[in-house]
């Protein structure tokens, strides 16, 4: 190695592929209207929109699914995990997420 050069060890490492990617994420009325009747909150509709799995839907939409702990009671049953999907369009560079569906294993 050349006098002056760094060595590989201390130079900076590139994290950029390490970086969160932050979207914006907007619900509209209907889906508000549908989480607490199918029992998500809105921090887990965003980050299964950040975070989750995305897949192709009907009409012209995107699906976003997320598995999360769950351990209580729903309906009178008792559920260890839950899958929040978020159905959204893109609307000026940010997601609208147009309904929620949850379901309970």
């Amino acid at each position: 190695m050349m006098a002056g050069t760094p060595s590989a060890d201390i130079m900076p490492k590139d994290t950029t592929h390490l970086r969160e990617t932050r979207v914006t994420v907007r619900l509209h009325p209907h889906a508000v209207a549908r989480l607490a009747e199918r029992g998500a909150t809105e921090a887990e509709v965003v980050a299964t929109v950040e975070q989750g799995e995305r897949f192709a839907a009907k009409f012209a939409r995107t699906g976003f699914r997320r598995n999360l702990p769950f351990g209580g009671v729903w309906r009178g049953r008792t559920y260890a995990m839950k899958q929040v999907e978020a159905y959204a369009v893109q609307e000026a560079g940010a997601w609208l997420v147009i309904t929620v569906i949850v379901k309970y294993y």
